[in-house]
């Protein structure tokens, strides 16, 4: 029976609704713009994202990291829920999400199962957004097992049953081994942070993972065919590091933590001019965390 206040059933979710909400996303790049427009927003004040290939238990996996604020547990409660935004514009500083629903379909459109590590100056949480989970268990609704530990040692007893779900539904069996995914945010010289892991990649129609990330060690591609790879395709439309997915949001990010995306930008044009410019002008609407922006024209002339 469902849920019910004041006599009125409650409106629930399917757990197929996941998926069916992925799939506004026909390109993967632009699932991994949501992913990255997060951590880019004022409330999480990131000033870096690193984003990474790595392989857990033999499954290739992606990684989203930050150095943000982290999250709370209510608000990492919001962001594994659906329509909960309290995102607010800061002086120059606008955010891009304001629906509550980016990193649910951006991370169902790269894999099936997604896990959530945060840490704020007070809390460490971990909270996990799975199909493969509902599915094990016959869920009719969507479930989101979530753990917090408190710096100071009290820990919330109510998550028993949800550290048990984690541990036995996620690639991590133990707390050992989510306490050692919590400190590598620490190891990106912060104290506070998110780190979001990505695994049951979406594969081709022969099986294999729909990103090729053995090509380029450097970079993440989406698998084409060769004959694809014309001289009339944009890289753009093929490399994470060249897509406009990911230098639209070029404040400081890093791809497989290797050079900064800057880099990229002088490299792709065929000429470039510089423009000493000083913050303070409001009539330039602009890009990126503080006081200054860059605006990118990428002129293809043919």
């Amino acid at each position: 029976m469902a849920a019910r206040k004041s006599g009125i059933p409650l409106s629930t979710i399917s757990p197929k609704f996941l998926h069916a909400n992925s799939t506004s996303h026909t390109w993967p790049f632009s699932a991994i713009a949501e992913l990255i427009d997060n951590s880019y927003d004022p409330d999480v004040r990131a000033r870096q994202i690193w984003i990474d290939w790595t392989r857990v238990r033999g499954l290739d996996c992606l990684s989203f990291m930050d150095n943000g604020e982290g999250l709370t547990r209510a608000r990492l409660h919001k962001m594994l829920s659906f329509g909960f935004s309290e995102k607010k514009a800061a002086k120059f500083h606008i955010p891009i999400g304001v629906y509550g629903n980016g990193f649910k379909s951006g991370s169902m459109r790269l894999g099936k199962d997604a896990i959530v590590f945060t840490k704020t100056r007070d809390t460490m949480s971990v909270g996990l957004l799975s199909q493969s989970y509902l599915e094990a268990i016959g869920a009719q609704r969507v479930l989101v097992p979530m753990i917090t530990f408190r710096r100071d040692g009290h820990n919330h007893v109510e998550d028993g049953g949800s550290l048990r779900a984690i541990l036995t539904h996620s690639l991590f069996n133990s707390e050992k081994e989510l306490f050692t995914e919590l400190r590598a945010i620490s190891a990106a010289g912060t104290t506070t942070g998110t780190r979001i892991i990505i695994w049951n990649l979406r594969t081709t129609a022969n099986g294999e993972t729909e990103f090729d990330f053995d090509t380029d060690k450097y970079d993440i591609l989406i698998r084409v065919n060769i004959s694809d790879k014309s001289n009339m395709t944009p890289e753009s439309e093929y490399s994470l590091r060249v897509s406009r997915a990911y230098l639209a949001r070029i404040w400081h990010a890093f791809i497989l933590t290797s050079r900064n995306i800057h880099y990229l930008v002088y490299v792709l044009l065929k000429r470039d001019k510089y423009i000493n410019w000083r913050g303070g002008d409001k009539k330039i609407r602009l890009f990126g965390d503080g006081l200054g922006g860059i605006l990118i024209l990428h002129v293809f002339v043919m």
